[in-house]
């Protein structure tokens, strides 16, 4: 069975085995705080643990590194951008999971020297599966697929600003005053496929945490859209860029640039709140 497939089938025995069973029945005690604001639940927890017990029953050697593992033990992400490595986000959307709603989802990334090669991104609730391997193109559920936009305007944004200082804040949105800007669905496995799918133009990221992009970038690069860091410098996990900045066309993501990126946000300047 080829990897494609492999990873595929685990991420929906695992969603079908963990994660679901819980939706809307979490009791409190299986709901934590990691960091001040920033929830974990035990199917954060269990969904990993399986998850990296089936990739490594995949025999590739590498090294695994899961969201709720790297939260106990930072050391984990040293060297995290050389070498072969599975990225896991197993539950993401955490905090609309717990609150019994959507989006959220799970997502693998197989990443060799900080450059994204696989993507899984993987939506339980609608049973969607984004997929990617760099040079072979995009498919969702199994189809071809490229970027669209509904040739709107003004274009719509999801802008990330919520970890931003409020003055920050202040200054990415007056910026963005002659976009479409509405809320982000607080899941990156939901930010990028919008962007493919044609619901969103652009979304701007703050937090550039490994499993929230490897495998949103991938798929978004590979269906014909552009995701980097806020200087334009490609994404690679483990690198020094700040925050990200993706659209669904090149020509989207210059628009949002001149916009966003330009002397009034400032967000070149900005320091990363969270790693």
């Amino acid at each position: 069975m080829p990897l494609r497939e492999q990873v595929s089938l685990l991420l929906r025995e695992v969603a079908g085995d963990v994660v679901m069973p819980r939706f809307r029945l979490l009791a409190p005690e299986e709901i934590d705080e990691k960091s001040p604001g920033e929830i974990v639940t035990i199917v954060d927890r269990e969904s990993e643990a399986r998850l990296a017990d089936g990739l490594a029953a995949l025999g590739l050697g590498a090294r695994i590194v899961g969201e709720e593992a790297a939260a106990r033990d930072p050391g984990l992400l040293a060297d995290i951008g050389k070498g072969l490595v599975w990225l896991i986000d197993p539950l993401d959307g955490t905090a609309n999971f717990a609150e019994g709603r959507a989006p959220f989802g799970m997502m693998v990334a197989l990443v060799e020297d900080g450059e994204p090669l696989g993507a899984w991104i993987y939506d339980p609730l609608a049973g969607r599966l984004c997929h990617t391997e760099r040079g072979k193109g995009a498919t969702c559920d199994g189809a071809p697929v490229r970027a669209r936009t509904a040739s709107r305007e003004p274009p719509r944004a999801a802008l990330g600003t919520h970890f931003m200082s409020a003055e920050r804040r202040a200054r990415v949105h007056a910026a963005a005053g002659s976009l479409d800007v509405h809320p982000v669905p607080r899941c990156a496995a939901e930010s990028y496929p919008r962007l493919v799918l044609g619901q969103d133009d652009i979304a701007l990221f703050q937090r550039i945490l490994p499993w929230d992009h490897a495998a949103g970038a991938l798929f978004l690069t590979e269906a014909g859209g552009k995701a980097t860091h806020w200087d334009g410098r490609p994404y690679r996990v483990g690198g020094s860029g700040q925050g990200m900045l993706a659209a669904a066309t090149p020509d989207l993501w210059q628009a949002a640039a001149d916009l966003l990126l330009g002397a009034e946000a400032g967000l070149a300047e900005m320091e990363i709140l969270d790693r």
